[in-house]
């Protein structure tokens, strides 16, 4: 079975709604053949990404950059990953009051450095999420899933 992996940083009503969001697209009924499994950023581990067949990574824009907890996952997997992860397909979420663009910046460019392959554009959402967020959020989800199914 194919593993889809969703390492958050789910902190506010708003990334929690994205979660949930991107959650309901993965689980999708008509996705077929893929476990997905959501680990909080500062809990997820090197174990858990060799694993996975495909990757989501959701963060908070915090002070122009992503969550000290996301940086901590990459900090824990970025060597052992180094190598052992070449092409792994990865999605990303942002939520910003005002600006996401370096959150968004700093991940691409360490999953570049890892050796990640971005799936789709990252889905960036300020302020309270509505219902095009969620959707765009859904989408990410049920699409990543699928690139997990395919290389599985």
């Amino acid at each position: 079975m194919a593993r889809l992996l969703i390492v958050h940083h789910t902190v506010s009503p708003a990334t929690r709604e994205m979660l949930g969001a991107v959650l309901d697209g993965a689980r999708d009924d008509d996705i077929e053949g893929v476990e997905v499994r959501s680990k909080a950023a500062l809990s997820a581990t090197v174990s858990d990404l060799l694993g996975a067949d495909a990757l989501v990574l959701g963060t908070p824009a915090n002070i122009g950059y992503m969550s000290g907890a996301l940086k901590h996952f990459f900090d824990t997997v970025f060597y052992p990953a180094q190598g052992e992860t070449e092409g792994l397909p990865y999605s990303l979420y942002v939520h910003g009051d005002n600006d996401t663009a370096g959150a968004v910046r700093a991940v691409e460019s360490i999953a570049k450095g890892i050796g990640w392959d971005r799936h789709r554009p990252p889905v960036t959402v300020h302020g309270r999420p509505d219902a095009a967020a969620r959707e765009a959020c859904w989408e990410l989800g049920a699409v990543t899933a699928l690139a997990a199914q395919e290389r599985g």
